[in-house]
């Protein structure tokens, strides 16, 4: 009755008689099916004057604002001078509708909600009906409903019509009917009180049942409705997992709508993020080869993203890694180094970084140029295809290296550290590629950050070691000025710089031209202090059988990286002289009696080094380092017995003849029994120690190695945050483990 008075009044349409709809449109803001215009007409033919002015100004304004007043033909004359400006009136017209609209738009939509309310019952029957087409009348009903707000929160807000139409879902066979019903949770999804009612209805079962369904409408509802449930739905992940979602998700790969793949690819993230369960799921399925699969094949930014950020989940899985790198996954996340967006650029950087040493193990050995790939990598990319596309990477990677953003210097780095360890092929195409002067000049910007300056000196050291252009790398340090940075982040805090830095000095001092330099830059104070210090510490604990670790690094690497170093400096009859000088061969003698083998070695090599010079020989003498040095000569390692060989035979020189005969015995009976040539050797030459060996320790699973080379393990993305994990090590002898890095 009053919606008659209304219209009967006005002349408006409430809705109701004429069906005329109201819809939410994507701005949130209700319009509705039918419009109104305002209108002002003028003649050409000379009007009223007269009349016109007898009309008063309340008349002139309700023909403003309610046209639909006028009878036919009127005309109103136009007060408005100026084109340009509008006047009083035509300001208060527009609002006027706006006002005269929302009242309609009041009217409908309580009357939808009570048009929903009292439909509820009987419909919640319908849909229990055992007939299914009356079921599916029903649902199409429902559907109809649930797309107008009003009524859409009247049928939320009652569970047996959300159960009913879950029953209904599963249960039926017919597309139609699940194609409705599948839309009803759809609708329902976007408000929290709909999700409620979906999770607690048992909805997500019948839900993920729906992912194999045929049709493109179901499975579309299906998967966008999911997706709202683990976005905004407490207890929906757990849910979702334990009713196989995961299983049902990964096949869903193969389709090839990029939107619908996008949502997918979320719901796959945030099903696996801190869940290694999940993650080993989704391994099962063959998902890291549909992932890189779109990684290489699609261009939808979104899609892209959101797979990048699975893939960047996964990539911290030891499982998960390999399978990843055997699908061609370095190279697809790599040919989005370069693009326009800047959140894909980042997490395929993370992801290659957490990836990356997988990748040095799995696309190449240390032992020459020769490419071992995994046989499951056949079916994508072919091996020469494969490494192709792993040059390229590298060569963005040292073009990236010229970016001032943290994240990215940080990622970069690491990634060509890890990619170079153990790798000749990859060592040499980075050294031709300038990447010795790119790390430098990245050093140099990023001083007194350790994220970044610890993974380029790492990459610098394995550059300068154990492949063809390795001198080339040497040599490159120096003629691009690095030496003195170099040392001069021997004075930093942090040890596993340092640790670092103590390898690198190492390979440089290999390089003739290279002593001199590292000599003008400091090395040799600095280099003696640390394995002061670091000896010291571990003294400390020696005694308790504890190893000494300060920043995840061991103080027993210090002492042999700093010892090694110096054996290296020393080759060098000046730096020799300076490292005599500093009274350090009480202590060089002192750690002959290590328990660590490589302790062993390096002392007695940097010994056999010092004493060459007479005093020093004679300073060693009178150490006494002659009984450790006898006993050294019966050691198994080669090295030690060579070099403890070496320097009993200088000190002996100016021995008398018995005790000349007594080293001569020593030595025939243990070192050289079965090589009568060997004490020959031992007298004419010295053991020249080439870089260290890059193997990994066995112990550690991550980044880093005094002489070796290092890697990084890595980190994964989250919606709001980033969840980190997994240690770095560096391999040979000696290892740490330390928290990865964190991203803003």
């Amino acid at each position: 009755m009053k919606v008659a008075e209304w219209q009967e009044s006005y002349a408006i349409d409430s809705g109701i008689q004429s069906g005329a709809n109201t819809v939410r449109d994507e701005d949130g803001e209700f319009t509705s099916t039918k419009h109104y215009t305002m209108t002002t007409t003028v003649t050409r033919e000379e009007p009223d004057i007269d009349a016109q002015y007898t009309m008063t100004r309340a008349q002139r304004v309700r023909a403003a604002m309610f046209p639909e007043t006028l009878e036919e033909g009127t005309t109103i004359l136009s007060t408005q001078t100026d084109p340009a400006q509008m006047t009083n009136v035509q300001r208060l017209a527009e609002p006027s509708q706006m006002l005269k609209t929302a009242i309609i738009h009041l009217i409908n939509y309580q009357d939808d909600a009570e048009l929903a309310t009292r439909a509820v019952p009987e419909l919640t029957k319908l849909l229990n009906d055992e007939d299914q087409v009356v079921v599916s009348k029903a649902a199409q009903i429902v559907n109809q409903l649930t797309k107008k707000e009003a009524s859409r929160r009247a049928l939320m807000q009652s569970p047996q019509m959300v159960a009913a139409v879950v029953r209904a879902m599963q249960n039926t066979g017919d597309m139609e009917t699940a194609r409705a019903t599948a839309s009803i949770l759809h609708n329902l999804s976007h408000q929290r009180e709909g999700l409620l009612s979906i999770f607690k209805s048992g909805g997500i079962p019948a839900l993920v049942r729906m992912l194999s369904s045929p049709m493109e409408s179901v499975l579309f509802y299906a998967i966008t409705t999911l997706h709202n449930l683990l976005l905004h739905q407490e207890g929906a992940k757990m849910a979702v997992r334990l009713a196989d979602g995961l299983q049902k998700m990964v096949p869903l790969l193969k389709k090839s709508n990029p939107k619908f793949l996008a949502i997918t690819t979320d719901c796959l993230q945030l099903l696996s993020y801190g869940n290694q369960e999940s993650k080993l799921i989704i391994l099962a399925n063959g998902g890291p080869e549909g992932l890189v699969h779109i990684m290489r094949n699609y261009n939808y930014e979104k899609l892209l993203w959101t797979t990048s950020r699975v893939l960047k989940v996964l990539s911290v899985c030891p499982s998960n890694k390999p399978a990843i790198v055997e699908a061609g996954g370095m190279q697809a996340l790599g040919k989005h180094l370069n693009g326009s967006s800047q959140r894909l650029m980042q997490n395929c950087l993370w992801t290659l970084r957490n990836l990356s040493d997988a990748a040095t193990k799995q696309v190449g050995d240390f032992s020459g140029n020769v490419l071992v790939f995994p046989s499951k990598a056949a079916f994508t990319l072919s091996p020469s295809v494969l490494q192709e596309g792993m040059d390229s990477l590298l060569q963005v990677l040292v073009g990236l290296l010229s970016s001032d953003d943290l994240n990215m210097l940080t990622c970069a780095t690491g990634i060509l550290s890890n990619l170079t360890c153990n790798n000749a092929h990859n060592k040499t195409l980075v050294t031709q590629s300038n990447g010795v002067e790119a790390l430098i000049h990245a050093i140099l910007r990023a001083t007194e950050k350790e994220d970044v300056t610890e993974p380029a000196v790492c990459a610098l050291r394995h550059l300068t070691s154990r492949h063809q252009q390795a001198e080339l790398a040497q040599n490159a340090v120096r003629r691009h000025y690095g030496i003195p940075a170099i040392v001069k982040l021997l004075n930093q805090p942090y040890w596993p710089v340092i640790k670092a830095v103590v390898g690198l000095i190492r390979n440089l001092a290999l390089c003739p031209e290279n002593q001199a330099p590292l000599r003008d830059a400091g090395a040799i104070p600095r280099l003696v202090n640390l394995l002061l210090k670091a000896h010291q510490d571990a003294q400390k604990h020696g005694s308790s059988n504890q190893q000494t670790y300060q920043d995840g690094v061991r103080m027993e690497e210090i002492v042999e990286g700093c010892t090694g170093a110096l054996h290296i400096l020393a080759r060098d009859p000046a730096n020799r002289a300076e490292i005599a000088n500093m009274e350090t061969i009480p202590l060089f003698v002192q750690l002959l009696y290590s328990p660590v083998d490589n302790v062993k070695r390096v002392a007695a090599g940097v010994l056999c080094e010092l004493a060459l010079d007479k005093p020093s020989a004679e300073a060693i003498d009178s150490e006494g380092a002659s009984a450790p040095l006898m006993e050294l000569l019966h050691s198994n390692n080669e090295g030690i017995a060579t070099y403890a060989a070496a320097v009993l035979f200088r000190i002996s020189e100016d021995k008398n003849t018995d005790y000349k005969k007594r080293v001569s015995v020593e030595l025939t009976h243990s070192l050289f029994k079965h090589d009568p040539a060997a004490w020959e050797m031992a007298h004419n030459s010295v053991p020249m120690d080439g870089p260290y060996q890059d193997d990994m320790d066995p112990g550690f699973t991550g980044y880093g190695a005094f002489e070796g080379d290092m890697r990084m393990d890595g980190m994964e993305g989250n919606m709001m945050h980033d969840e980190y994990g997994g240690s770095m090590a560096y391999p040979g002898t000696m290892g740490y483990d330390r928290q990865a890095f964190n991203e803003a």
